[in-house]
């Protein structure tokens, strides 16, 4: 069975819309003021990339949790290179994975990268079907 997700993005006056999510928390778009917005809310290109960043760095958190391991910081960086040409896309996608810790068991972290990129982001499989998506681990020991 399959599942369906609703959003419902409401025009707010000139370039601004407020989006709703099933988590009954809502967001506000708009663009640059240099592009005719106001600036009060975030880029819509720009909300794929957190989408990507939240979606694995949900599943590595849980995975940090099960495997009990000790990570005192975890960053995620998206880098992506966007297209010239309208309609203008993401083709390649760099996606880093900065842990910092004391004690970083780095095998176990590695593979909890590789579980969420290979196996259980659908954000990062739908990246795929558009962009060549790079993927870094960096430890970085205190």
């Amino acid at each position: 069975m399959s599942t369906t997700n609703k959003v419902i993005t409401k025009w707010l006056g000139n370039m601004a819309f407020e989006s709703d999510n099933p988590s009954g928390h809502s967001l506000k778009i708009d663009i640059a003021k240099e592009d005719g917005g106001d600036g009060s809310g975030y880029r819509p290109k720009a909300l794929m990339l957190s989408s990507l960043a939240g979606c694995s760095g949900l599943d590595v958190a849980a995975l940090i949790k099960k495997m009990k391991l000790d990570v005192a910081e975890f960053q995620i960086e998206t880098i992506a290179n966007l297209t010239d040409e309208h309609p203008k896309f993401y083709n390649a996608v760099t996606v880093e994975y900065h842990f910092t810790g004391k004690d970083l068991n780095e095998n176990k972290l590695q593979r909890a990268v590789d579980l969420s990129v290979e196996k259980y982001c659908g954000v990062m499989e739908m990246f795929r079907q558009f962009a060549t998506m790079e993927i870094k681990t960096v430890f970085h020991h205190q």
